[in-house]
């Protein structure tokens, strides 16, 4: 990956509270870049989902990265950048795979959150964006489709991903 500042903060994205992170952003300052990466999978029939396990799904893919911006979006500089991993599973007309329904639909409400913000934010320099990826060889995956093997490592797409954050 390129070489330049990052910080690095573990926290809870599931979290009620958010002020350790808020916390934590105050004493770096600004934020160039935020990247919503986290998601949660789960591939189950509609009719097996728990309406817990419904809402985890929903409260990761797509509550998250909506707080993440309403709250931290004061810490933004001049021309911040907010790219969030969506699936090309959330997308109108894409193939669909039994067992994908919460995953799917929540990657989907994800895309649109991030073209709402982008409108929202349009009189600004801050760019918003939803990547709407294919397979991707990492953990989540192997526990979901243990027998599948994608194409593209995660170094790969992380490399990617930073790159395509950073171009102006």
């Amino acid at each position: 990956l390129m070489n330049f500042g990052v910080r690095a903060f573990v926290f809870d994205l599931s979290s009620e509270d958010y002020t350790p992170l808020l916390n934590e952003v105050k004493r770096f300052g600004e934020i160039d870049v935020l990247i919503n990466n986290a998601g949660l999978l789960i591939n189950k029939p509609l009719t097996e989902i728990s309406d817990q396990e419904l809402l985890e799904v929903y409260k990761i893919n797509v509550l998250a990265p909506f707080r993440l911006v309403r709250d931290l979006s004061p810490y933004f500089s001049d021309s911040s950048h907010t790219i969030n991993i969506s699936s090309v599973g959330g997308l109108q007309g894409s193939v669909k795979f039994a067992g994908l329904s919460a995953y799917s639909s929540s990657k989907g409400a994800l895309t649109i959150l991030t073209e709402c913000l982008a409108e929202e934010f349009k009189d600004t320099k801050h760019r918003f964006n939803a990547l709407a990826l294919g397979a991707v060889q990492t953990e989540m995956l192997s526990k979901a489709f243990p027998d599948y093997k994608a194409s593209v490592s995660a170094k790969e797409m992380a490399e990617y991903i930073v790159s395509f954050a950073i171009k102006d």
